[in-house]
């Protein structure tokens, strides 16, 4: 038999969950031919010797919407093993598209993911109506990696009802029946299924509500139908009205578990520990046990470690802007406000200043950042030192509120310190989620539930203050290898759930396994050396744009449909990948 590639000596974990095992993998026309010792007899040869060999990883919850439609390389997911990804989650992404009403969606990309509208509107086309002409459009473009999308909740309201909807009026059945039709329509053109957001931190650029926010349950209903007639998925987000008190929980759950009933679709929703409710965790994974015990299934999508943004002097927020003084070096570059905030004079007048809020009407930024200023001293137990090697589990006495106990000074004096290291480019790491107990043991629970997917990377999104598309990496890491606080994970367990577990539950079987006939996603790693760098930032968005992008070390080859795409940390400029359509074979 003659292949196209042979992968020669690797340790194999396939996928299943079962013992890895030494084998060569012959590749023809971008499947999996064979498995076994296998002669290249003139195949291209990738050398595995010493290296574990895996399916490529499935990211079931990225916001690549933008950056699908300008980005072939789809970094930096396509840096740790990533080879599918699936986009418009959360209720926010820009199809179906009224004419003349994309700068609606531009702002509402921008508040909720913190993209910039700027690099929105020249790097996306908008050149669509229908969702079956924004799949049209994607399909275009050449891309490394696969991308599958779905319908989300909060442009299908503005089209269907326009400044009503963005007003979060009710809908009334006509408009709910349309909703449907869409829903329906979207996932027969493709689409993997509908998302929607209820949740007070997503925001416009305009400091508003998402349109969707308050949709009542008749809309959801129609949502949940519209699935079930085109044979899709549903993804939600909800803080199930933490804000309201506990005894908001239930109300808000039974409309998550009613979409559900109604529509006997997998359904997933995100998973995390909130600080104002630490244990609400607990009783939405009663609740989602309770579901699946009646026959529905639903699925919890859970981070690999808290979910956090980074500080920095280079990042979109950081606690000096509070302090008018250095508002006043905002635009100034980098150099130049680092030797400003080292002269000992401004440094006095800027510590001795009282911080001023930065939400309210009209603002992007979220409440949650004044509320942090004026507990302060509280929310640096939380500040640490990212460091190089990334460090994403540190104990309290690392952070900069210890050390500012330790020094004699004031918790913002630590924190302006700690930002001018390394010629000002030092990230500080605010875990906000999953980091309630100054560790991940509560997050390994989470994840290790029957129920649990591993996900929320949010790939593409929070450019200026998260960088967790190196969630694959950091699994294989710190949860199978480097972990010193507490219990590992098995590493063919950790892959298992990347691979095969994520691809199922999108109904992608002809990946997420390495067997014969499925299609050659693959990753080739030298597992004692994988590591992850420190992000930094970049400025290579449309119009000039930046964001923060964290690489790997030790994929020594990544393999879409049979094709490298990666070769020693490298792209190789290839582009394999595909949009992918539900229910249509990839290749």
């Amino acid at each position: 038999m003659t292949h196209d590639i042979v992968i020669k000596d690797g340790l194999i974990h396939d996928g299943s969950g079962g013992t890895p095992f030494h084998a060569d993998i012959g590749i023809r026309d971008g499947l999996i031919a064979e498995i076994g010792r296998i002669t290249p007899n003139g195949a291209r040869v990738i050398d595995a010797a010493g290296a574990i060999v895996t399916p490529g990883f499935v990211d079931i919850h990225t916001h690549y919407d933008g950056q699908a439609c300008w980005d072939p390389e789809l970094g930096p997911s396509s840096r740790h093993g990533v080879t599918t990804v699936v986009t418009g989650n959360c209720g926010v992404g820009f199809a179906p598209l009224r004419p003349g009403t994309a700068q609606q969606l531009i702002e509402l990309m921008e508040g909720v993911e913190e993209i910039p509208g700027v690099a929105l509107a020249e790097g996306v086309p908008f050149d669509w109506e229908s969702f079956a002409d924004y799949l049209a459009s994607l399909e275009r473009i050449p891309r490394a990696i696969d991308v599958a999308t779905q319908i989300a909740h909060d442009p299908l309201r503005l089209y269907v009802m326009g400044e009503r909807g963005a007003a979060g009026e009710e809908a009334n059945d006509d408009e709910r029946e349309a909703m449907r039709r869409l829903v329906a329509e979207a996932v027969r053109a493709g689409a993997f299924g509908v998302s929607t957001g209820r949740t007070d931190v997503h925001k416009t650029a305009r400091g508003a509500d998402t349109p969707a926010r308050d949709a009542s349950a008749r809309e959801l209903e129609a949502l949940a139908l519209g699935a079930k007639d085109g044979g899709g998925r549903i993804q939600v987000v909800s803080d199930f009205r933490l804000a309201e008190g506990p005894e908001a929980f239930d109300p808000e759950f039974d409309l998550v578990d009613r979409m559900a009933e109604v529509s006997g679709c997998p359904l997933s929703l995100s998973l995390n520990q909130r600080d104002l409710a630490p244990d609400q965790w607990k009783r939405i994974l009663e609740r989602v046990e309770r579901a699946n015990a009646r026959g529905l299934e639903m699925r919890v999508q859970v981070g690999a470690r808290g979910i956090g943004v980074f500080f920095g002097l280079e990042t979109t927020l950081n606690p000096l802007m509070s302090l008018a003084a250095y508002r006043e070096l905002m635009d100034r570059p980098l150099a130049e406000r680092v030797r400003t905030l080292r002269d000992s004079a401004f440094r006095e007048r800027l510590l001795a200043q009282q911080p001023e809020k930065l939400s309210g009407p009209g603002s992007p930024v979220p409440p949650l950042a004044d509320i942090i200023i004026e507990r302060l001293d509280f929310f640096a137990t939380r500040f640490f030192r990212l460091g190089d090697p990334p460090d994403y589990e540190p104990p309290m006495e690392a952070s900069l509120y210890m050390e500012s106990r330790r020094r004699g000074v004031g918790v913002m004096e630590a924190i302006l310190d700690a930002m001018l290291e390394d010629d000002g480019r030092q990230l500080i790491y605010f875990p906000i989620y999953n980091y309630a107990r100054f560790d991940l043991e509560d997050l390994r629970t989470m994840l290790t539930h029957p129920h649990a997917l591993p996900a929320l990377s949010d790939g593409g999104a929070h450019v200026g203050t998260v960088c967790d598309a190196s969630f694959p990496t950091f699994m294989l890491t710190h949860w199978g290898r480097d972990r010193s606080r507490g219990p590992k994970m098995p590493l063919e367990w950790l892959v298992m759930k990347q691979t095969r577990d994520n691809a199922r539950f999108m109904g992608l079987d002809d990946r997420g396994e390495i067997s014969p006939g499925r299609i050659a996603d693959i990753n080739v790693i030298d597992f004692d050396r994988l590591a992850l760098k420190p992000p930094r930032l970049r400025h290579d968005l449309p119009a000039g744009g930046r964001r923060l992008y964290q690489e790997a070390e030790g994929y020594l080859a990544t393999l879409k449909s049979g094709v490298p795409i990666l070769l020693d940390d490298e792209p190789t400029g290839e582009t394999p990948g595909r949009l992918l359509r539900r229910g249509r074979p990839a290749n």
